[in-house]
């Protein structure tokens, strides 16, 4: 008799725990299947840090087939499911399609960037969803340093040493933090060198966002400390503020001011995967509709949870669980849990969490963190920071701990290699995880890769 199937579709935090607990449950007994464009599970929480020149790319991209024993991973991309015949669709890396049956389905298919109807932004900023952005703007950081410090026109070369970021959550908060470090350790080894940047400031890094304060999710007083730390390293942040419209030469913003720059970086939020609404199931603003045990109301066979599951709060009755990695990894195993109760295997529980405290890395020494509820700052909560990234990144620890030694006592290395060109990486993707190029098909519908230059806009700097 054949084995029955348990597709999971998507190796996020979510898909990720709930693959590798499924797997431990029912050690062979189940056929699990889990379909991702890439092999590997990527950490996103140190994502800036590869940006940045702190960790190698590999470091925080962990082998799916090394580390999920008993999981038969298949690489694609889902640009269909069929309720009623019980199998999805995919796209393979190679353009080729296929199609998997299934008896469970988890839909942990994550989230995208978050767009905004403002002029230009799509043409001419990047986001920050995936290693492909992380690696181009470790490049473009780079680059622009560099032509900087050869620019004879003063303000061609201020303009090259601004960067913009827009959005003062987490991932934009720890990109502007690890930026500047950055910016300054390069201008740093090219003053040495006798190149000296022809503007009249050092490399500038601007945090921008429209709440009236930086990581406005988060307790006030990781709020403060966060503040505190980009003002004495030099990034200007500015909150109730945002942009109105982004061109080539730079960005307005919509107090009036315009900044000369070729550098905006999109960190607004994230939106749900396309891929949710086309299913066809009910949904709240793009979110999968489940109830609290993570099962999609009146499709038994069909789970979801992580970024594109609203999944119901039951600390705060009426509300839906926010779309953080600490969520996601315990829905990946409370759903684990009840989709082995469906065969059998336990008794299936509702998800209800309680935070244990949130981590926010601001690059070198600083850190702001509330473990527990209790607040700190500086080089404690950087090694508390530190600490939970250890014991959460899922592998290769020994390999990020020796790149955090090797930051500490040794230069950054300023070396760009080109690999991913701006229009490889379009802010406007339902696949930010891959690389575009024009020979691929760019995502789960279809599209041509570059499909922001087919609709005629012309390719971004850098």
């Amino acid at each position: 008799m054949s084995r029955s199937r348990i597709v999971i579709v998507g190796a996020g935090f979510a898909g990720y725990e709930a693959s590798r607990r499924l797997s431990r449950k029912f050690r062979g007994d189940v056929e699990i299947v889990l379909v991702n464009p890439n092999d590997y599970f990527l950490y996103l929480p140190m994502l800036p840090q590869v940006s940045a020149g702190v960790l190698e790319p590999r470091r925080v991209s962990v082998s799916l087939a090394g580390t999920l024993r008993g999981v038969r991973l298949v690489l694609g991309e889902v640009n269909g499911v069929d309720l009623e015949s019980r199998k999805i669709t995919y796209v393979d890396p190679e353009g080729n399609g296929g199609e998997l049956g299934y008896d469970r389905l988890v839909l942990t298919v994550g989230s995208v960037n978050k767009l905004l109807p403002i002029p230009g932004v799509a043409e001419h900023a990047h986001g920050f969803r995936g290693m492909p952005e992380a690696l181009y703007l470790r490049d473009h950081i780079t680059r622009q340093i560099e032509m900087a410090t050869s620019e004879e026109d003063p303000a061609e070369s201020d303009a090259r040493c601004t960067f913009v970021v827009v959005g003062a959550g987490y991932t934009g908060t720890e990109v502007a933090a690890h930026g500047k470090l950055f910016t300054d350790s390069l201008a740093k080894q090219h003053r040495k060198a006798g190149n000296e940047l022809r503007g009249d400031r050092l490399p500038r890094w601007m945090l921008l966002d429209v709440a009236p304060r930086v990581l406005p999710g988060l307790d006030e007083r990781l709020s403060k400390t966060a503040h505190r730390v980009l003002a004495k390293r030099g990034v200007e942040v500015r909150t109730g503020t945002s942009v109105k419209e982004a061109t080539k030469e730079g960005v307005l913003l919509d107090d009036g001011e315009f900044v000369r720059t070729r550098s905006l970086i999109w960190c607004v939020g994230v939106r749900p995967d396309p891929l949710v609404e086309d299913t066809g199931l009910p949904s709240d603003k793009g979110r999968l509709c489940v109830d609290e045990y993570l099962q999609v109301p009146g499709r038994p066979e069909v789970y979801s949870c992580g970024d594109a599951a609203a999944v119901p709060d039951l600390t705060k009755p009426g509300e839906y669980t926010p779309m953080t990695g600490q969520h996601a990894v315990r829905q990946g195993k409370t759903v684990a849990d009840n989709v082995a109760a469906s065969f059998g295997y336990g008794r299936r529980r509702p998800y209800k969490h309680k935070d244990w405290g949130f981590t926010v890395d601001l690059g070198g020494i600083q850190a702001a963190a509330n473990p527990l509820g209790v607040p700190l700052a500086g080089p404690l909560a950087n090694a508390v920071t530190r600490v939970y990234h250890l014991a959460a990144l899922p592998g290769n620890r020994v390999r990020v701990a020796a790149d955090w030694l090797l930051d500490a006592l040794l230069p950054r290395q300023a070396a760009q290699l080109g690999l991913v060109r701006s229009w490889s990486v379009p802010l406007e993707s339902s696949s930010p995880e891959l690389a575009h190029s024009p020979e691929r098909p760019g995502g789960a519908e279809g599209r041509p890769a570059a499909e922001h230059e087919a609709r005629g806009n012309p390719p971004t700097q850098g």
